[in-house]
């Protein structure tokens, strides 16, 4: 069974964040793999070994050529991976990750299952599955709580408000997984050693035939103007004088909550 994992290379979280002057996100220096997505990569080598047979290939985009988040899911057992990294691919939105991811699939071949995160933890669109699924003509499961394998299909336990349903469709398939849905693997030093030396083929816009497709070009939306947040407005204080619940339900009535 071959699994494909689309994993995100990310600023870390931990450091302060800063917008280029075009109000993107600025993703200079060291990037580092998406926690969201450590579940996927682990979620893909638990089918591979209870398969008994594949591996799992890694699909990221990226800017400058950056492999350090790659490295890292390479390092839980991965065996090989795919960047996409191209100056073409600066203010690319949703729809045209989800292009490039795509073909980056179609590029790695026999894949016979896509897993992705719900959302990334700097975008949540929430959007890339579905779309690479509509790419590539294939069914998209969301939300998947547990899955499994076997006969032909896959059949999730999509999380709900309500608890989960059961949902399968035929292989091959593209799935998102909920964080938490296995524990990630620490990469021990064997893996990390490994991963210096597993495959990274690096690609650019134009080896998947995306020109023009994608970057500010290809674009559907523009990002206008970012502002702070305004501040939070100090709540009104109730003294109670023994009426402290008539003017609570007045307050409750005003806002239409009952």
């Amino acid at each position: 069974m071959n699994v494909v994992v689309c994993v995100k290379q990310i600023p870390d979280p931990a450091a302060p964040g800063a917008l280029d002057s075009d109000n993107t996100l600025t993703r200079e220096g060291k990037l580092i793999l998406d926690e969201s997505d450590s579940f996927g990569v682990e979620m893909a080598l638990q089918l591979v070994d209870t398969a008994g047979e594949g591996e799992v290939t890694l699909v990221s985009m990226a800017p400058n050529n950056e492999v350090s988040g790659l490295r890292t899911a390479l390092a839980m057992g991965a065996a090989k991976a795919v960047l996409i990294s191209d100056e073409a691919l600066a203010g690319t939105d949703a729809l045209g990750t989800a292009k490039v991811l795509a073909k980056a699939v179609e590029r790695v071949g026999d894949a016979d299952l896509v897993l992705t995160s719900t959302e990334s933890t700097d975008g949540y669109t929430g959007t890339i599955p579905t779309q690479i699924g509509q790419l590539l003509d294939w069914p998209a499961l969301t939300f998947a709580k547990h899955i499994e394998v076997g006969d032909g299909k896959v059949t999730i336990q999509r999380q709900t408000e309500a608890g989960y349903d059961t949902v399968e469709a035929p292989l091959p398939a593209v799935a998102s997984v909920t964080a938490g849905v296995v524990e990630p693997r620490y990469p021990s030093f064997k893996g990390i050693m490994a991963a210096k030396n597993k495959p990274v083929d690096e690609v650019t816009v134009a080896d998947l035939g995306l020109d023009g497709q994608v970057g500010w070009s290809g674009a559907h939306q523009a990002i206008t103007a970012v502002e702070a947040a305004p501040e939070r407005e100090a709540g009104e204080k109730i003294e109670d004088e023994g009426d402290a619940h008539e003017n609570i339900v007045s307050f409750l009535d005003e806002l239409k909550v009952i």
